[in-house]
């Protein structure tokens, strides 16, 4: 599949003797840029990074000033503004396929990663055409998500997940309702301090440049079918369906079937481009042109993360 194959476009650095990789890569900035515009998706391989300080140096020549994440689904560390660890994300579960924060008001339009250490087994991050995704699902429910867009809700509370503190970046709750009344977003607080939020998004967006329809979402990565099963049970016993800490819906809040959600994935899984981790490794993505996962591994996975150039979907 051709277009499959070009969908990952790899780059070999070469930096000569004793020049430091920040330094290759800002000298070839454009043409990684350009790379990725072409593609949407690049790797270049061959850099030296050594330890998180340095990789975040790689990072920021890319992205330049970076767009501080909000709304996050697990705590990362981080490593100045817009650049970050990976999630710490449980290492044998999947983080299926998606598009960064495209449930949020803002989401970053570029995003590098960079790999301080491989993991011994697993850990790709793999990447899919979101084109390709959206001419493969079926017409009428493309049509549906395009008119209604889709619905996401989370529960905030002190037992599971990140905590809304920590996810809004905020120290009290009037800060969040602040937010949330500027982004979009219906909240309620619950007795014992517990947070729910529901927000309404667009499942397929244009680019503003090029006006090529993607499919750009979350909706199967943050629905309760994509959970492990025995989590899902655990989570409804717990909390009961209403209190799970995330789920999606249809945009006219119809819940969606476990069938369709496996279309989506499968949808997903054809166009999927694979390749391990190696030490040193940039991947530079078009967060618009192209939904990423994070497979499971075992062992040290060590990533630098950069989100750039912010915008409103």
């Amino acid at each position: 599949m051709p277009e499959q194959r070009d969908a990952l476009r790899r780059l070999d650095a070469a930096p000569g003797p004793g020049t430091d990789a920040a330094t290759w890569v800002t000298e070839h900035r454009e043409e990684i840029r350009a790379l990725v515009a072409r593609h949407g998706a690049l790797l270049v391989r061959g850099l030296d990074l050594d330890g998180y300080e340095h990789a975040a140096s790689v990072v920021r020549a890319i992205i330049g000033e970076g767009m501080a994440e909000r709304e996050a689904f697990a705590p990362r560390d981080e490593f100045g503004p817009g650049l970050y660890s990976s999630s710490h994300w449980p290492a044998d579960q999947p983080m299926c396929m998606h598009h960064e924060l495209s449930y949020a008001a803002e989401a970053p339009r570029l995003m590098v990663f960079a790999c301080v250490t491989p993991p011994s087994t697993g850990g790709v991050t793999a990447v899919a055409d979101a084109r390709a995704v959206l001419r493969d699902l079926p017409e009428e429910l493309v049509e549906r998500f395009e008119r209604h867009g889709w619905v996401l809700t989370r529960h905030y509370n002190p037992f599971v997940g990140i905590g809304w503190e920590d996810a809004f970046g905020a120290k009290n709750p009037d800060e969040v309702e602040r937010y949330c009344a500027d982004h979009g977003i219906e909240a309620r607080w619950d007795a014992d301090g517990g947070l729910r939020t529901r927000q309404t998004r667009p499942a397929v967006i244009a680019d503003p440049e090029s006006g090529e329809r993607y499919w750009f979402n979350q909706i199967a990565f943050l629905n309760e079918w994509t959970m492990a099963p025995e989590v899902r049970e655990f989570l409804t016993a717990e909390f009961g369906p209403d209190g799970l800490p995330f789920n999606t819906f249809y945009g006219d809040g119809s819940p969606l079937d476990s069938a369709t959600v496996d279309l989506i994935n499968a949808a997903y899984e054809k166009h999927t481009v694979r390749e391990p981790w190696r030490r040193g490794d940039l991947m530079v993505i078009d967060n618009v042109r192209m939904a990423h996962s994070r497979e499971p591994y075992r062992g040290d996975r060590e990533i630098v993360v950069g989100l750039g150039e912010p915008f409103r979907p």
